[in-house]
């Protein structure tokens, strides 16, 4: 990786070089021009083509209102959202992916976010929306009668990166307001109207025609479970255990819960069976829990067990077991819903220890193994009810008169968490891909219907926004980059275009899946009301508007105030964005 990016470097440098040599021994044509390794060739060609599309003034003017307007709402929220992350990363810093640097830049192979397999489609993506970006900007240019000085390419060394426009500098500064924010907001209407036809494309027929294969994707294994150690790996789809049909993941979790044999034959879609030996894994256990994530639990009070099923059975009516681990250890530790306590809440005002774990093991005698459990004994009661709270804590068992909260308040004042005494098990070990839910953002029908859920149209917009971050953003555990990868192991096309095959079919979901992401991308960062984005001068021009029709002095002062603090205050956020949450963390 290392040789690779020395490589690049020293080619960008090269070309730079040279670029320079050759231009000052006046061997390059004017037309094309060096700034560092960007390369713009400009030609007066094409302003007869921007002069035929501006006829229609009329609707073009409207088309530009629509857009001013349509803008406006998007960098007051630019603003508001720049404003917030700022404070929240002065007041609560919290590093993650979703704010580390590289991951501001929307470079497949640099952002975590967007890979290598899919950079062909998104480089698509933001060439076709640069071009109708800037042909927006040139279109309404004529449309205002402001002049052309110049368009044309720009390229990264020999790399073609986008389109530009170049308007005639005094005409524009002589149009009126109203023409220069219409000619500035039409390159991200142009952005965001590209991206809704893009997705409403891919919302109706093309994700209409592709649906999730029968089985159980395997988005990854759990490490040092029975399926991991059976050689089950990230992209298999397991459709049959023992012989009968598996389609979800529902079903495969009932086939495993109505069989206690220790090992099962699982068939994995177009590979061998495999074998799992089945054996209670912890997979998650809180800090003070006896047994640590990883160890294998073997008995319970001497009882062999190889399910979770088995372990639950066991530990279901003892408040304190001895668990036997495949490491040799011998542990004792009580068993119960493991709480922490809310202050002021109906428990700790019973004298429990505030923001303190219990392991509660009954309410009012009803017994309380899980979390579960506890919910279950808990509506049962009801509110201002006084009960008996029997718990551990710190291996001691206490017991409390705890009189319930009311129907708008905890009832008991406790945050539970999943699992037995803080400890969650698995006899399995897989971690489903949430391929139903994904498809189902993207308008598709999955053939599971309770997996399924109804999106608003609304929804699978801001879903299709958020799909390449989801697994950090929305506890998906998986992001969405597209039907490639493992994920092309989990989708089939039918119906009429599936006789153009999976493969073009998912190469073109793909591209215009990121061509309507890297244009809502475009044109919301375009937006940003700083210079010299569209935003700045947006601004700039609605800040003028409305000064002139203020009682002051001197309004020419008063704008550049206005305009210069928004945008200073632009950069200090979106700088304390992507660094803040490091710094003061």
């Amino acid at each position: 990786m290392v040789r690779t990016l020395t490589w690049v470097l020293a080619g960008v440098v090269a070309y730079t070089l040279l670029a320079m040599a050759l231009r000052a021994r006046g061997v390059i044509p004017e037309y094309i021009r060096f700034s560092g390794p960007i390369t713009t060739i400009h030609t007066q060609k094409g302003k007869a083509v921007l002069d035929w599309l501006a006829r229609p003034t009329r609707f073009w003017r409207a088309w530009g209102n629509l857009g001013v307007g349509m803008a406006l709402v998007v960098m007051v929220g630019s603003f508001a959202m720049v404003v917030f992350g700022a404070y929240q990363a002065i007041v609560n810093p919290q590093p993650s992916a979703l704010n580390e640097p590289r991951n501001a830049l929307a470079i497949p192979g640099v952002n975590d976010f967007l890979p290598l397999s899919v950079a062909p489609e998104i480089v698509f993506g933001l060439l076709l929306g640069l071009v109708v970006h800037e042909g927006g900007h040139g279109l309404f240019c004529r449309v205002e009668n402001i002049d052309i000085e110049s368009m044309g390419l720009a390229l990264f060394t020999l790399i073609p990166i986008g389109a530009f426009v170049q308007p005639d500098e005094d005409e524009l500064i002589h149009s009126d307001r109203g023409a220069q924010t219409r000619m500035f907001a039409a390159g991200v209407t142009n952005n965001f109207a590209l991206a809704l036809v893009a997705l409403l494309l891919l919302f109706g027929p093309i994700s209409g025609a592709i649906a999730v294969v029968d089985g159980v994707p395997v988005g990854g294994t759990l490490e040092e479970t029975p399926a991991a150690q059976a050689g089950i790996e990230s992209g298999d789809v397991i459709t049959a255990v023992e012989g009968q049909p598996i389609a979800n993941g529902d079903e495969l979790d009932a086939v495993l819960a109505e069989t206690e044999a220790s090992s099962v034959a699982v068939s994995l879609e177009g590979a061998e069976s495999v074998t799992v030996d089945r054996a209670v894994v912890v997979d998650s256990a809180v800090q003070s829990a006896p047994v640590s994530t990883g160890e294998t639990i073997t008995a319970v009070n001497g009882t062999n067990v190889s399910t979770s099923v088995a372990f639950e059975r066991e530990v279901r009516n003892t408040t304190v077991a001895t668990l036997s681990t495949a490491e040799g250890r011998s542990v004792t530790m009580p068993i119960g819903a493991y709480v922490l306590v809310q202050p002021d809440g109906p428990l700790d005002n019973a004298s429990a220890p505030g923001r303190e774990a219990v392991i509660v093991t009954s309410i009012d005698g009803q017994r309380t193994h899980d979390a579960s459990t506890l919910g279950a004994a808990l509506d049962e009661t009801s509110p201002g009810q006084e009960v008996e709270v029997v718990g551990y804590v710190d291996g001691q068992p206490q017991t409390y008169q705890v009189t319930l909260g009311g129907s708008d308040s905890p009832r008991l004042g406790v945050t539970p968490l999943a699992g037995i005494s803080g400890v969650t098990t698995n006899d399995f070990g897989i971690d489903e891909y949430p391929a139903a839910t994904f498809l189902e953002f993207l308008g598709g029908s999955p053939e599971n219907p309770d997996a399924a859920r109804e999106f608003s149209f609304t929804q699978r917009i801001f879903g299709a926004i958020i799909l390449p971050f989801i697994g950090v953003a929305g506890g998906f555990g998986y992001n969405f980059a597209g039907f490639t990868g493992i994920a092309t192991n989990f989708y089939t096309v039918e119906g009429p275009l599936s006789a153009l095959g999976t493969a073009p079919v998912f190469l073109l979901a793909n591209a215009l899946f990121w061509t309507g992401w890297i244009n809502v991308v475009i044109g919301q960062f375009n937006c940003v009301p700083t210079f010299p984005l569209d935003g700045g001068h947006i601004l700039r021009t609605s800040t003028e508007s409305f000064v002139s029709r203020l009682p002051v002095p001197d309004r020419r002062q008063l704008t550049t105030a206005v305009t210069i603090t928004i945008t200073v205050s632009m950069i200090g956020g979106l700088l304390l964005m992507i660094f803040g949450p490091r710094l003061f963390a």
